[in-house]
């Protein structure tokens, strides 16, 4: 009955989902909001820690409310609204039916979704997440139904071909470490140019049955870091996260392609190191969790208030948290609470968490694209690629005269298949021309095809605006080059001219200019004083200057000597 109540409950919140709500990325349109719903669970009391005759402190009202003691005052009790409350009678399929199944749907669809179990510790997180072999939880449940659903959407006759992945990773300590294969070390998160978050190098298992799924997720789970404390023998110290990808190819033309993604995640639990009794290692990995946590609460926040930046990046949790919380995933968020008393605070702090999360508002779309298939290069004789027009004229006058019937259609040699969808017979000659240009331009790229259709989009503008850059930069160098040539024709007519005008007259200037040379430098000679005084006692005797030490020596001829 309780099972029935509850999935009512969700179908009068979420009446469209049986149906195939496809809301593609860059339709023109946003795409339709989704509330991360919130689901409560009070574990009952376990045995030996209730104290004789004591209360719990938490008791739920009706199947989406409860009640809890007010520490400030005992007379008031403080009341929370969620999307589902179940008590500490509720069963594991009562959890998944009500909370957990009907997101199933959406994976189909190629959407996002997300589970997350938080609490403190000891409060029943990993038993709701996995359960045990009489109670199996979330975990095994939903595989079993996805890949019944695989099997039934995929099979034989219908449109998509499904296959199914799985990964499994923890968070310990702030590393990334994949739990399918422990010696990889610790992992990257990245994000691709969509926004989707990825994990190079991280371990993808296909798996066709819950068989296949047993087979890796067992020997995976003992990889897992737990240990004890006060609290809790098998307390977990690293979160959890599994994911299973559901890839869809459509097996007839426009080949679409579908991508969606279900995280299962098992969330540490904070821990008060006080009554924990956490020391050396487990003081260290009790800080870790804390800290991740604390992020993950200023990321709600954040997404509450609507701040410009949200710190995803503040922790390894948050970044792979990134879709399931504000992103594009339908998420379901199982707040574990327990009913002991001396759990109050932090009951109360992970109800407030559950109040604060239901606000955060993600915007699901389905991951589709197309398939982009090359066609192989067909060979054709040059008679092949002409239309009927060029054969007409190659065939001259005589044959026009004859009156040879015209090609209507491609030979019957071409047999080959351009596309799959038509044949060469039923093409027009013109088309098909074009069609077999781009084809060997195709193979001319080599047999892994061109390049440009692979690539991005953002990168593919970069190319397209590099190669008009080129172009531009080419048709300015022609330009260039063109007047280069114009002045060098525009000199050699004008050398004859040049040539009548050099007369004598002209050209006289310039031998005149070239004929000047510099003056010889005149050399002292030092000339014996006998000759002197012969040379002054001459009639035309001439006044010598003399320079020595900078002064002025004039020597005459009256008298035989002179003195300055």
């Amino acid at each position: 009955m309780a099972s029935s109540l509850k999935a009512d409950f969700w179908r009068q919140r979420d009446p469209g989902a049986g149906r195939c709500r496809l809301s593609k990325v860059g339709a023109g349109r946003r795409p339709p909001p989704a509330r991360v719903r919130v689901a409560v669970r009070l574990r009952p009391f376990v045995d030996g820690t209730a104290a004789a005759g004591e209360p719990p402190c938490v008791r739920g009202l009706d199947s989406c409310s409860l009640e809890i003691a007010n520490w400030r005052n005992h007379q008031e009790t403080l009341k929370y609204q969620f999307d589902a409350f179940y008590g500490e009678r509720s069963s594991q399929q009562d959890v998944y039916a009500g909370s957990v199944q009907p997101i199933l749907r959406h994976l189909l669809e190629g959407q996002n979704a997300s589970v997350l179990a938080y609490g403190p510790t000891g409060a029943g997180k990993t038993h709701t997440m996995l359960g045990s072999p009489e109670q199996p939880g979330v975990i095994p449940r939903a595989l079993m139904d996805l890949l019944q659903l695989t099997r039934e959407e995929g099979g034989e006759g219908r449109p998509w071909a499904l296959s199914v992945t799985m990964s499994y990773l923890e968070i310990y300590q702030e590393k990334v470490l994949d739990l399918l294969d422990p010696a990889s070390g610790d992992l990257v998160i990245r994000e691709d140019c969509r926004g989707n978050i990825l994990i190079p190098g991280l371990t993808q298992k296909p798996i066709t049955s819950f068989a296949d799924f047993e087979r890796h997720f067992l020997p995976a789970s003992r990889n897992r870091t737990v240990g004890a404390t006060r609290l809790n023998q098998r307390s977990s110290r690293s979160h959890a996260v599994l994911l299973v990808k559901v890839d869809q190819r459509e097996r007839l033309a426009p080949f679409r392609q579908r991508e969606g993604k279900l995280y299962l995640i098992d969330l540490a639990g904070s821990e008060d190191n006080r009554r924990t009794g956490n020391k050396g290692l487990r003081l260290k990995e009790s800080g870790a969790i804390n800290s991740s946590l604390f992020v993950l609460g200023k990321v709600v926040d954040a997404l509450n208030q609507g701040l410009p930046r949200v710190p995803y990046r503040d922790s390894k949790l948050t970044r792979l948290l990134q879709d399931s919380l504000g992103g594009s995933a339908h998420s379901i968020l199982i707040a574990n609470i327990a009913p002991e008393r001396r759990f109050y605070l932090d009951t109360v702090s992970a109800l407030n968490f559950a109040a604060r999360s239901k606000e955060v508002i993600n915007r699901p779309f389905t991951n589709e694209s197309l398939q982009l298939r090359v066609l192989a290069p067909i060979k054709l004789s040059q008679k092949e690629l002409v239309g009927p027009s060029e054969a007409k004229r190659a065939r001259g006058p005589e044959e026009e005269e004859i009156g040879s019937p015209e090609p209507t259609a491609a030979p019957a040699s071409a047999s080959q298949k351009l596309s799959p969808l038509q044949k060469l017979s039923s093409m027009d000659p013109a088309v098909l021309e074009r069609l077999l240009s781009l084809d060997r331009l195709l193979g001319s790229q080599g047999s892994q095809g061109t390049h440009g259709l692979n690539t991005p989009r953002r990168e593919r503008m970069v190319l397209m605006k590099t190669m008009e850059e080129k172009d531009l930069e080419i048709e300015r160098l022609k330009m260039k080059q063109k007047e280069l040539e114009a002045k060098v024709l525009a000199q050699e007519a004008a050398d004859p001219k040049d040539k009548e005008n050099s007369s004598p007259a002209v050209l006289r200037p310039l031998a005149r200019r070239t004929a000047t040379v510099a003056k010889p430098l005149k050399k002292a000679v030092v000339m014996p004083l006998q000759l002197i005084q012969e040379q002054a006692a001459s009639p035309n005797a001439e006044i010598h200057i003399l320079k020595k030490k900078g002064r002025k020596r004039k020597v005459r001829a009256a008298g035989g000597f002179g003195y300055t």
